[in-house]
């Protein structure tokens, strides 16, 4: 027995629904079109991220030149696009959202960069001009350590979405750092 038409009808919408599905659940595709490349740029990133973001922080809050302060909020406005879809490619793909310290994967990478828990602290001492310089000395660092994996990243990463971010996160950052190198 043949089925009719509605039948027919309601097996192809539960075709193409099922088709619809796996494409934009990230399917097994989206699973696999990645390398070590673009785990360590996701991990990394995130890393540098939290970072930054403390710094700027402290800048938007306390930052007297306008320049310095405009830049923090720019950082932090694109981070807040940028780690969700970060920390969501990660999930797909069944990875951590830190990189272990010790992992094998850091060796042609180089180390997770990190400013240290004093950098943070010394900032709180300052005011005015000399927390500017202080804070932008710091944001400097920060920004460049990110350049070092967005470069990794758009070299070697597998994953085209991922490598398109780190090609566009290279454009705004090198603007960013070229205008804290100004201040």
């Amino acid at each position: 027995m043949r089925p009719g038409p509605v039948a027919r009808r309601t097996l192809a919408l539960v075709a193409v629904l099922a088709l619809l599905m796996t494409g934009a659940c990230g399917g097994g595709e989206q699973a696999e079109a990645h390398n070590d490349t673009d785990v360590m740029f996701l991990q990394m990133g995130l890393a540098q991220i939290a970072e930054g973001d403390r710094i700027a922080q402290a800048v938007e809050r306390r930052a007297t030149d306008p320049e310095v302060r405009a830049v923090a909020t720019e950082l932090r406005g694109a981070w807040r696009t940028e780690a969700p879809m970060m920390r969501g490619w990660l999930q797909v793909w069944g990875k951590p959202m830190t990189a272990a310290p010790d992992q094998k994967l850091h060796a042609g990478h180089g180390d997770l960069h990190s400013l240290r828990e004093e950098d943070f602290t010394g900032l709180g001492d300052l005011a005015g001009a000399e927390f500017d310089r202080a804070a932008t000395a710091l944001l400097l660092a920060n920004l460049h350590n990110a350049m070092e994996t967005i470069r990794m990243q758009a070299a070697d990463g597998a994953y085209p979405q991922a490598v398109e971010l780190a090609e566009r996160m290279t454009e705004s950052r090198q603007n960013q750092i070229q205008r804290l190198l100004r201040v």
